[in-house]
């Protein structure tokens, strides 16, 4: 079972999520919270795998407690789900340690997969959100360089991996830019995330923006959507 503790201000959102998510036999909801206080605590208290995060809520915002999450209770998974989709809420979110980002608006079954996604270990972003991280690149293509140092501990390849992972493709779509298995691209991710310290796809776009690795603006190659 996937333990599931949604988090927001709204009562009839609330309602629904804990429906629409009841339904699958494999997802057990552990509890609710109205304030971002109240999911700190009750995250703490109650174990979730994954915590269906609202930005906008009384007392502590949904960025403020993800990140407490992050510091207090690293196994737990953050998922943010909000009605914006302004760039400090997707890089303060992001920067925060959730690993998912998605608009309201999303499809129920999509957002029913993105539960099991990010319980399993991995990121997610919606395409819009993704399309967001790769123009703030563009707009932004001098970020304050660190952390170059740490690339020197990646292979080539695994430095190409990286850039591409950064771009926001999928697996399957660097292992048919390389041709090469996805299991082989499997394996470099799991190798750059050792190496680099990071937890899942979203630090790494982080990361190659951090460092100045990926500049799309002076590529001059479009923007995957």
């Amino acid at each position: 079972m996937t333990r599931v503790l949604i988090a927001d201000d709204d009562d009839l959102m609330r309602a629904g999520l804990v429906e629409l998510l009841s339904g699958d036999p494999s997802i057990e909801i552990v509890g609710e919270a109205s304030t971002g206080r109240e999911a700190v605590q009750r995250a703490g208290r109650l174990d979730p795998d994954v915590v269906l995060m609202d930005v906008r809520m009384p007392d502590l915002d949904g960025i403020a407690a993800t990140h407490e999450l992050t510091r207090t209770a690293p196994r737990v998974r953050v998922l943010i789900l909000t009605t914006f989709e302004q760039d400090d809420h997707v890089f303060g979110a992001l920067r925060a340690g959730a690993s998912g980002f998605l608009v309201k608006r999303t499809r129920p079954e999509e957002l029913i997969a993105a539960v099991h996604t990010i319980a399993a270990g991995d990121s997610l972003l919606s395409p819009s959100v993704t399309r967001r991280v790769i123009d703030r690149m563009v707009q932004h293509p001098h970020p304050d360089l660190k952390d170059q140092g740490a690339l020197d501990e990646l292979t080539p390849r695994e430095r190409e991996v990286l850039a591409l992972v950064a771009r926001g493709l999928s697996n399957r779509e660097i292992a048919t830019a390389l041709v090469v298995e996805d299991s082989t691209i499997r394996s470099h991710v799991k190798r750059i995330l050792m190496k680099l310290g990071l937890r899942d796809r979203i630090q790494i776009v982080i990361f190659a923006y951090e460092t100045g690795l990926n500049r799309p603006a002076a590529t001059g190659n479009p923007a995957p959507r």
